[in-house]
Parts: C-alpha cells; structure tokens; sequence
C-alpha cells in the first residue's frame, strides 16, 4: 500500500480542527508500557486533527517534532504540518508500524505511542479503549486493544439479541399479556428452549 504525500502549500493552509483533543493518558508513574495513552480523532484527515493534539503534549511531553503513522488508515499523509510556534514533520511507516498507532517523538525527551481510535467508533467503546488504554495493568498492542473492543461489541450485541429472543419467548407464552388470542401462542412451539449464557459455554 503507498501513502499519498502531499507537498503543495495548500496543505500548511487549511484550517486545523477548532475542537479540542478527544486524548487520555495514563499516568506518568505507571511503568513503561506498550502505549502512553489513546487519542480519538474527528476524521481521518492528519493535517486537520494534529495540530490541536500536539498543542496539548508540547507543554506535558516537550515539543513534538515528528510524528509516524501507518498509512493504512489514513488516506493522506501530508509532510509537514504547522503546530503554533514550530512545524511538525510526519512521516509513515507501512510495515513496521502498528496501524492502530501514533508515534510521537520529542527532540528532547523522547518517543510515545498513543492508541488511535477510529473516528467512526461509538462513543461507548471509544470510552471503553480509552479506558482499557491506560490501565496501568494493561498489556496489548494498540491493534490488540481494537480487537478485543470490537470482540466486546460483538459480544454485548449477541447478549442484548438473546435477551430479545427471551424476552419474544416469554411473550408468546403469554407472559406479557395473558388476554393474547391463542393463536399466537403457536410461535412458542418454534423456539422450545433458549440456553441460559452460562448452560451455552
């Protein structure tokens, strides 16, 4: 996959996104870990979202001066992006970087890594990966946090479907409303028995 650089100033002149971050980090005493914290982007669009990310981590982290993404997810990569009062020069990694991650690097402190959560998530599990992100007992790669959120959504989806499943059960039983015509307690006959979750493992 290639990465569309762009190197027209037309990109130094767009307008950068006028609201604030959507960041956490986890704790500066926490030990060394695989991620510093988890950013969650309005769109996919670098030279819009970055410069108001990095005006928050210059004062906390020392000035950002690089930034590495993988391009997988972001469909223009520009090469410099103005931040106020310095430039900041992004560069891309395809296979050496994990996709679900931003690299950050201060000329001098040092480097941190901040889960990208996609601008499309819901903001349930965005605030669960955010969570799940600086959980000082936390130990998976950026692309390990967005597997197991997507496998929580699955999972939460599949629940609230069998509660439905009972709860239709139920009421074609006549448990909702003992006065229904019997000629919907038929439905009962198509669904005899629904496993609890514990008699399905």
């Amino acid at each position: 996959m290639t990465a569309t650089i762009l190197l027209t100033p037309a990109v130094e002149e767009r307008a950068p996104c006028t609201l604030p971050p959507r960041l956490v980090l986890a704790p500066g005493e926490t030990t060394p870990v695989l991620i510093d914290g988890a950013w969650w982007p309005r769109s996919r669009d670098l030279t819009a979202e970055l410069p108001a990310l990095i005006e928050i981590l210059d004062p906390l982290w020392g000035r950002i001066t690089r930034v590495t993404v993988n391009p997988t997810f972001w469909p223009v990569i520009p090469r410099k992006v103005p931040v106020r009062g310095h430039v900041v020069h992004v560069g891309w990694f395809e296979a050496e970087q994990d996709p679900h991650k931003l690299l950050l690097l201060s000329y001098t402190v040092g480097r941190w890594d901040l889960l990208v959560i996609p601008p499309e998530t819901e903001p349930a599990i965005a605030a669960r990966l955010m969570a799940t992100a600086t959980d000082p007992s936390r130990s998976l790669t950026a692309t390990g946090l967005i597997h197991e959120a997507e496998r929580f959504r699955i999972t939460a989806e599949e629940a609230v479907g069998s509660d439905s499943l009972r709860e239709a059960v139920w009421d074609s039983e006549g448990g909702n409303d003992a006065r229904r015509p019997a000629s919907h307690a038929s439905a009962g006959a198509v669904i005899d028995h629904v496993p609890s979750p514990a008699e399905g493992r």
